[in-house]
């Protein structure tokens, strides 16, 4: 039997801060919009729906959360249709972390998935690169927000 990969975007970044900094960055909305969506309805917490937007491209989406394990991993689902991202926080050595995040279960046929596979991939690696900028040397580098749309 053949097993069948769907695509999946992945990225990841070291980030020379301790997991729990990295951890509230991505969960706290007052520190994400430093490097990657511009407003937020709330925190990311298990069980919650938050919005997210993009005011530049006029653009949000509804943020689920279906899991959250403090400092370790994100489990969501956002966009239309829906898509889900996995967020995973590695702890390595120095007080630095790995930053991963999966993004899969595109729709559409196989191209399609693929094309947005692809699109992804580049959308998260300018966040990881904005976060390590933000988070190692204070720097709002403005990657998402001068992206082409």
């Amino acid at each position: 039997m053949e097993i069948r990969e769907t695509p999946t975007a992945e990225a990841g970044m070291l980030i020379r801060r301790p997991v729990p900094e990295v951890f509230e960055a991505i969960v706290d909305p007052a520190i994400t919009t430093k490097f990657w969506f511009t407003h937020a309805s709330g925190r990311l917490d298990s069980g919650k729906e938050v919005r997210w937007e993009w005011r530049m491209y006029g653009v949000s989406t509804t943020v689920d959360v279906s899991e959250i394990v403090a400092n370790e991993k994100i489990v969501m689902r956002w966009s239309d249709p829906p898509t889900t991202v996995v967020w995973t926080f590695t702890e390595m050595p120095d007080q630095t972390t790995f930053l991963e995040v999966r993004n899969f279960d595109f729709a559409g046929n196989g191209d399609e998935q693929v094309k947005e596979a692809i699109g992804s991939t580049g959308g998260f690696t300018l966040v990881l690169a904005g976060a390590k900028a933000w988070l190692e040397q204070g720097l709002t580098l403005g990657l998402i927000g001068d992206r082409q749309h």
